[in-house]
């Protein structure tokens, strides 16, 4: 890490952004690594399963454009405490009144992905504090809380069976509470956060083509990743037998690898510019999950490719977040949304289409494959808007960083 990020910023802050973000986004996916527990208990089909664990992901994602929103006008910290009170509560509701039904696990879903959102606060709450030439790596520390699916993928599936699935809904909030503390305490809003806009002007941005851009590109990496992370305690357990505490700890091996490199992908695009480490990325990915799709007999086989991919999908998160404050340094509240929001629609897409794939197929190779192709998408559109960018952006931050 470079001497100077450690004077340039709030380093409290920092920790307070990531501890908020990490435990937030570990009871987000709370219900992937419960799958298996909770079909089994409530009789559900793949169709229904691969839909309960995409809607806290859904969920999260129209409430990160609220959240942005509200940060923007109120100030991070107070929103993220706010919005954690409501999470802490609504988990403990749950379990005191119990879930017995698929209804009853779409509305705790809904709870759940109030605590996604936290996307939209610990991000510009970070930013703020830093510099250009650090976002990547400030933005690459905070986002990886996505670090926090990795503690319910290794958890959670062997505390349901130690105490119930139902219980674990309920010792969920026992870390939040924690993490509330620590945020209260060492979290402050920068004086240098930009004035709140009128409502009016957010909707400006999307009228801009990059707005749109930053949307899809997000939608593909934080996509992949977060509906990877709620899906593949399933995906294993059904697709090679695992037992589900085996299966939550493969998926908490994977999704460890996506989440820590987070701040590496920022800080690889902060050395060679964000577009370049782009094009690479969504390469790797775009093979990665084409492999996948064809069918891999053995997990020892599959391990290894699921790393390689969300190897991509975790630097590309970082990445992505290197170019946003950038471009729209002083809108980064409302961007954060944007692009988080668009991120957790990739994330409802990915999880709900393996099981609707399942369902209708009985395979789950047709929801890789298009997924797959839309990372190769990807990697035609950035390459694609590459010369545009470096001529648009040359007189804020220079064409090279780009």
């Amino acid at each position: 890490m470079h001497k100077g990020f450690l004077k340039a910023g709030h380093l409290p802050t920092l920790f307070a952004s990531f501890l908020y973000f990490d435990l937030s986004f570990m009871v987000w996916v709370l219900l992937g690594p419960l799958g298996v527990a909770i079909a089994k208990a409530l009789h559900l089909d793949p169709a229904h399963k691969g839909l309960m664990v995409a809607t806290p992901v859904l969920v999260g994602a129209a409430l990160r454009v609220v959240l942005g929103l509200l940060v923007d006008r109120f100030k991070a910290k107070r929103v993220g405490i706010g919005a954690q009170v409501v999470v802490i509560a609504g988990l403990i509701a749950a379990w005191a009144i119990g879930i017995d039904s698929f209804a009853a696990t779409l509305l705790l879903g809904c709870v759940l992905g109030l605590a996604g959102a936290s996307f939209a606060v610990a991000l510009p709450l970070a930013s703020a504090w830093y510099p250009p030439e650090f976002q990547g790596t400030a933005l690459g520390i905070a986002g990886a809380g996505n670090s926090g699916t990795v503690l319910a993928a290794l958890f959670a599936p062997a505390m349901a069976i130690a105490f119930g699935w139902q219980n674990v809904v309920g010792l969920a909030a026992i870390p939040l509470i924690v993490a509330l503390g620590v945020f209260i305490f060492a979290a402050k809003d920068s004086p240098n956060a930009p004035p709140p806009k009128p409502l009016a002007a957010y909707f400006e941005l999307l009228k801009q083509a990059d707005c749109w851009w930053f949307m899809f590109f997000y939608s593909v990496t934080f996509g992949g990743f977060v509906g990877l992370a709620s899906s593949l305690t399933i995906y294993f357990n059904d697709a090679y037998a695992l037992p589900p505490v085996i299966a939550g700890y493969c998926t908490a091996a994977v999704v460890f690898v996506g989440s820590m490199v987070r701040p590496l992908g920022g800080a690889v695009a902060d050395r060679f510019g964000g577009v370049r480490a782009l094009a690479v990325l969504y390469a790797v990915a775009a093979c990665a999950f084409a492999a996948i799709a064809g069918g891999l007999p053995t997990i020892y086989l599959a391990m290894p490719v699921f790393v390689i991919g969300m190897l991509a999908l975790g630097m590309g998160n970082g990445s992505v977040f290197q170019l946003v404050p950038q471009r729209f340094g002083r809108e980064i509240g409302i961007m954060t949304g944007l692009v988080g929001m668009s991120g957790g629609v990739g994330g409802f897409y990915l999880a709900s289409s393996l099981g609707y794939s399942k369902q209708l197929t009985g395979s789950y190779g047709a929801g890789f494959l298009v997924f797959a192709l839309l990372a190769a998408v990807a990697l035609v559109s950035i390459s694609g808007v590459r010369r545009r960018w470096r001529t648009t952006w040359a007189d804020l931050h220079g064409a090279a960083r780009v």
